[in-house]
């Protein structure tokens, strides 16, 4: 994956043990590998080397399977499935959150008490999880 400079500086985290890290959204993923996103497509390039450098990215299975199914068929120039493949099994080597059956309890709550859709819901539950340890969340 090229990396490039640039951004602001880490995020600060929760414990001293693991380094700050951010989690990061589908549509950020996508803006990376998206021809035809323009300006979007250099900040998400930015952003995701930053993260490549520091080694403090952080997604969930949801957000993975969100990039596969759109960039393999949603946008203006798709990525082949062995590529798209290849960009998944790359950032699987970040930390990765696989919600649980008590998660998923976790986001229906607050699905409910924030008004979120289920699935906004397990993206902003996600970076809380104490296994996970990020501390910011990049869409």
């Amino acid at each position: 994956m090229a990396r490039a400079g640039g951004g602001p500086g880490p995020a600060t985290s929760f414990t001293s043990a693991e380094p700050a890290r951010e989690f990061v959204d589908a549509n950020v993923l996508v803006y990376a590998f998206d021809a035809s996103a323009g300006k979007k497509k250099t900040a998400a390039e930015r952003l995701l080397a930053r993260l490549w450098e520091a080694g403090i990215g952080c997604l969930s299975v949801q957000v993975l399977q969100q990039f596969f199914v759109t960039v393999t068929g949603k946008v203006a120039k798709p990525l082949s499935g062995d590529e798209a493949a290849d960009r998944v099994r790359e950032l699987a080597t970040w930390k990765v959150f696989a919600p649980t059956a008590d998660d998923v309890l976790a986001v229906i709550a607050l699905h409910k008490q924030a008004k979120l859709s289920f699935w906004d819901a397990m993206v902003v539950h996600a970076p809380r999880n104490r296994d996970l340890t990020c501390s910011g969340l990049r869409i």
